[in-house]
Order: C-alpha cells, then structure tokens, then sequence
C-alpha cells in the first residue's frame, strides 16, 4: 500500500495501531500475493493523495471498487482513462447533463473532481478480481469510518452525497450543523430511476458551498 504523507496522516495515524488495522494490512497483503487485487496497491489511497483533508469540500461516497481489470485506481466512480464509462456513472453524467448542462465526456477518470476538493471514497478500498464485494467486513469499513469522522470534524462548508442505502447508512455520524447532507437512490441503472435522476445534487452542492464562501466544483469532466 502506497502510503499515506499529507494531512490526512494526523487525522487517521491512531488507526495504524489498532489490531483491526494490523489483521486488515496483513489480509491485504496476502491477497495481492495470491493473485489479481484492484485497485493496484500503490492506488489504494488515491482518494486521499489527491483530496488532502484540509480541501475536502464534497465526499462522495462509493461502496468498493471496480473489480475489472485496469478500471479501479482508487477514487469511488471513477474509472482509467482507457476504459469504458461503467453504467451508473454514465447516469451520473446524464444527471450532470440535466442538473448543470455538463457535456457528457469521452471517459470516466473523475481525477478533476477529486483535485477540487470532492473526495471520492468507497466504504472498502480494494477488492479481488472479477469478486464484487469480496474484501467486505475485513476492516475497511472501520477505517473509512474515520476517514468520515475525520471530515465531519472539519468546521467549514462540506456537502455529503449519499446514493443509495449502503452510503445512506453513514448519515448518524454526520452530526455537524455545518455541513449539507443530501441523499437519493444509487445512479445504478437498476435504481436510478428510484429517486437519482432529477435530484439535482450537484446544483444543491455548488450552490451551498457558493453561500457559505466556497468556490463551487466545476463538474465538467474534459474530453481525453
């Protein structure tokens, strides 16, 4: 696991010494050693390289990786340059469309989101080819808890999105009166027309953070 060096080390060092860490970076390892884990392990903490603590205005929040190869590299939703839109965020793009005029781009590398502050971040941060969900309840969950606790913290403007019922269930530990909370059905093309579509999210987000003295994202993902 690449590791992490900005400031999101103070925020979350305590849970390197816990015994859940310990078990959770020992099963990790022995998973990479017997065969195909993704994201690749120097990718593992991307959402946190690139969306320092200190910057985080969103947090959008996934559930685990892609499990095909060469589509994970760390940010929730977020796919390689190389490699096809995957369907919910193909709705998410379609949303984009409705709610901002966005263009629908050519690919689904979200690393401009993440760069403004959105930080993309899955409940489990790796998983083993082609096995969705297969490193649940290892002790992700227990250290993407702090992460969430680590932002609920923060005194200033920050926009929670929450998709669908796995997301949904984080929001008792966002208790502070600051931030914005805002929920809807996942953007998988199995429920997105439960609620995502004409939600309206990213509007509500720009324009709570534009309030309270925070630059807006720009949501427009460029064409490669």
């Amino acid at each position: 696991m690449g590791m992490i060096t900005n400031d999101w080390l103070e925020a979350v060092s305590g849970e390197f010494k816990k015994p859940y860490y310990r078990d959770l970076y020992q099963f990790v390892k022995e998973e990479y050693s017997r065969g195909p884990v993704y994201p690749p392990a120097d990718d593992i903490f991307n959402a946190f390289h690139f969306t320092p603590l200190s910057k985080v205005k969103v947090l959008l929040l996934g559930q685990d990786p892609y499990h095909n190869v060469n589509q994970a590299h760390g940010l929730s939703f977020s796919v390689s340059v190389s490699q096809k839109i995957p369907p919910s965020l193909q709705n998410i793009y379609k949303e984009l469309q409705d709610d901002l005029g966005c263009r629908i781009p050519n690919n689904g590398y979200l690393k401009k989101w993440a760069d403004q502050g959105v930080l993309l971040l899955n409940t489990v941060l790796t998983v083993r080819a082609h096995q969705a969900n297969s490193h649940q309840g290892k002790g992700w969950e227990q250290f993407t808890d702090a992460i969430i606790e680590a932002v609920n913290a923060q005194e200033r403007p920050i926009v929670y999105l929450l998709w669908g019922r796995p997301a949904q269930r984080k929001s008792p530990m966002l208790t502070n009166p600051k931030h914005l909370v805002l929920k809807a059905a996942h953007p998988s093309p199995l429920s997105a027309h439960n609620g995502f579509f004409g939600c309206r999210h990213f509007s509500q987000a720009n324009a709570f953070l534009t309030e309270h003295g925070a630059e807006p994202i720009d949501w427009q993902i460029e064409d490669v």
